[in-house]
């Protein structure tokens, strides 16, 4: 079956967890990740939520230019740069939000645009293959970590007050 990337279709990557029955309606990808067109997205992050998972929205937009002839090719080496840029940032989804085709001097290009997804145990984002506590910091931490770089001074003693 032809993939076509759409704006709405979603990639996943392999050994993401995730209820099997949406596992059932996606279709193998390059790279070890799997295709879902078009989903409807109520229903996914339904089915997400009730296994216990969060499906998380990264903001800002990422997006790849490829020139070439044939189109079938072309998108696959314009969604290969995406997930390419997604794996750099740790995160184990991709939704496509715009595609465009033109054409410079005769030569036809794809533009495609999408944010990161990510899906994870756990209500606090973290990169995948993280622990829960990296990364985190306690409430005293956090503090301690803001007066260090020029916030409120700390009283006598180096405690907060009470």
């Amino acid at each position: 079956m032809r993939k076509t990337i759409e704006a709405g279709s979603i990639l996943i990557e392999s050994g993401t967890p995730m209820p099997v029955s949406l596992l059932r309606q996606g279709e193998p990808f390059a790279d070890g990740w799997t295709f879902f067109r078009h989903p409807n997205r109520r229903d996914l992050e339904t089915s997400i939520d009730e296994a216990g998972l969060t499906f998380f929205y990264l903001a800002g937009e990422i997006k790849a230019t490829v020139f070439g002839f044939d189109e079938e090719a072309l998108m696959m080496r314009v969604a290969k740069k995406l997930i390419k840029n997604v794996k750099a940032q740790h995160w184990n989804g991709l939704e496509i939000t715009r595609v465009a085709m033109s054409s410079f001097l005769g030569v036809p290009y794809a533009t495609v645009a999408g944010h990161g997804r990510h899906i994870q145990e756990g209500l606090v984002l973290r990169h995948r293959g993280s622990t829960a506590t990296t990364g985190l910091l306690s409430a005293e931490e956090a503090v301690a970590a803001w007066e260090d770089e020029g916030g409120a001074l700390r009283p006598a003693g180096g405690r907060l007050a009470a």
